[in-house]
């Protein structure tokens, strides 16, 4: 075991983190997010990704529904039909605007719904929940025209709450579960009943201005901006026959960390932008007058409806268990943004629904290899995630964990190989780019921690705690799992210690053992199968 490794089991331990299964989240999903596998590498990629994820035990995709790729060319103003090239290409042009309805999916270009019509055939196919995350930034004529000053911000400036809810409701429409396909298979698509609206609205990347100077003051409208695109997108879900009462709909997707800079571009940290989204200062009071007028607050709108909250708890390769600055929402804090909901819902008066699951929709740790300058060493990134998993485990309230990439992205073409920029893409996946596999997908399919104790009365020997999953195994299915020793350091056969462990319905199990023996150990789990053979087994710990 590594230092680093063995330094956060003891803080856990110190820290009573391990829970009793009864205050657990037994019921916890496992999303997992890979856009350039799932979306934009074709079905038969897809498909071969799908069969990797329900290998490993996921049970639900989290995947980016994007309004600029699917309304492009689906309506051109006069300026860029002019730019056309040929007659018959602005006539078609033309033809396609007139007939564009923003609210109907069969108005827009047919191929751009094609990726997601194989994606929602494909998961069913596989046994996978589609979650959709609708989000912008938009096509230009969708957001707001930005001063001179902030034309580096075009592409996410101030997109049009109306003009959202009409898209939102195209998509809610074509995945209703009722809506044939025009042009493949003719049929029916199947229905998507999970949902998040916008991506990290806490950040310029997606959402800008963040700030704004309104009456002599630097105003973080990116919370206001926000509260109306989601209402706006929730109408558009209600009208095509979606929301709180048939689907899961969730509010947030929220990133974890931020700046105290209050530029276009600064990111808030989410503790703010969320006190900010309620309309609740940070003293706890309500704003009034012009406060919340530059807020929106005094025209809030109707409360926002969701019955889960999504967030991104990475914690920028460092330990999971590192606290984050204040205001920073990471796995190593993560119980205080339920915490942080149940007040604002509280103080604003029900405006943030009270009670909310939580849904760890993003999280993962780059490695080193390939990344040099963001990466983590590739057994840190295995046991960081385990950890991870465990404290969404510890946390009754948390629905789902998930993890950032199946396999890592193909550095930047063009840019030179060895710096940060042929690296801007993410390397988190379980899989190298070549398909290779890394030590954390083994701690993926069976996390595994060792939690070590205080000696036993009887033999002196160390006694130890357990805690692990065996994802891979179809929810609801008996099985068992065994605990595995042997002399640290020795390489030697591995011997099973105690009675077989039967796993929950999403496979965890925790046990605890004595050690054998006076002297270190090595631990693994194991998978005991049907016949009473070992088949999975985990990373050695120890």
């Amino acid at each position: 075991m590594s230092p680093i490794m063995r330094s956060l089991i003891l803080a856990l331990v110190a820290g009573a983190l391990l829970a009793p299964a009864a205050q657990a989240s037994q019921d916890q999903s496992s999303i997992m997010m890979d856009d350039d596998l799932l979306v934009y590498r074709g079905p038969v990629t897809a498909q071969r990704a799908m069969t990797q994820m329900k290998a490993l035990g996921v049970d639900t995709i989290r995947v980016t529904l994007s309004w600029a790729i699917t309304a492009d060319k689906a309506r051109f103003t006069p300026a860029e039909i002019k730019k056309l090239k040929g007659a018959k290409a602005r006539r078609a042009a033309k033809k396609q605007t007139r007939r564009f309805r923003a609210a109907s999916p069969k108005t827009y270009p047919v191929l751009n719904w094609d990726r997601y019509d194989d994606l929602v055939r494909l998961a069913q196919t596989n046994g996978l929940r589609v979650y959709f995350n609708i989000t912008g930034p938009g096509p230009a004529w969708a957001h707001e025209k930005p001063p001179k000053s902030q034309r580096y911000l075009r592409k996410t400036y101030k997109p049009k709450p109306g003009a959202f809810k009409q898209f939102v409701t195209a998509v809610g429409k074509r995945y209703s579960g009722s809506y044939r396909d025009e042009n493949q298979s003719k049929g029916v698509l199947p229905r998507v009943s999970f949902w998040s609206l916008w991506n990290e609205p806490n950040q310029a990347g997606w959402l800008s201005p963040q700030w704004e100077k309104i009456g002599g003051r630097r105003i973080l409208v990116s919370a206001m901006l926000f509260r109306k695109l989601y209402q706006a997108g929730y109408k558009g879900l209600q009208s095509s026959g979606h929301g709180i009462d048939t689907d899961t709909v969730l509010l947030g997707e929220t990133a974890p960390l931020g700046s105290t800079k209050t530029n276009a571009k600064s990111p808030p940290f989410p503790s703010l932008f969320l006190r900010e989204l309620a309309c609740i200062k940070q003293n706890g009071s309500k704003y009034t007058g012009g406060a919340a007028r530059a807020r929106g607050c005094n025209n809030f709108g109707p409360k926002l409806q969701a019955n889960g909250f999504a967030h991104h708890p990475y914690t920028k390769n460092v330990p999971t268990t590192t606290q984050p600055p204040a205001g920073g929402l990471t796995m190593a804090n993560i119980s205080q943004l339920g915490t942080l909901l149940d007040d604002l819902s509280s103080k604003s008066g029900g405006k943030i629904p009270a009670d909310l699951p939580l849904y760890m929709t993003e999280f993962g740790f780059e490695t080193n290899p390939p990344d040099p300058f963001n990466g983590v060493p590739l057994f840190s990134q295995a046991s960081f995630n385990e950890l991870g998993e465990f404290l969404a485990f510890s946390n009754p309230r948390i629905a789902s964990q998930a993890q950032f990439l199946l396999r890592d992205v193909a550095p930047v073409a063009g840019k030179s190989p060895g710096t940060k920029a042929y690296w801007f893409t993410y390397q988190s996946g379980l899989y190298f780019n070549n398909s290779v596999p890394k030590p954390a997908v083994f701690a993926y399919q069976l996390p595994f921690i060792v939690f070590p104790g205080g000696n036993d009365a009887a033999t002196g020997h160390q006694s130890f705690s357990f805690w692990g999953q065996l994802r891979f195994v179809p929810d609801g299915t008996p099985a068992n799992a065994v605990i595995q020793w042997r002399p640290k350091g020795s390489g030697g056969a591995w011997d099973s210690l105690g009675t077989a462990v039967p796993v929950s319905t999403r496979g965890y199990f925790q046990t605890t053992r004595v050690s054998p023996v006076a002297g270190p150990v090595e631990w693994r789990a194991a998978w005991l199968t049907a016949d009473g053979h070992l088949g999975v087994v985990s990373l050695t710990s120890g």
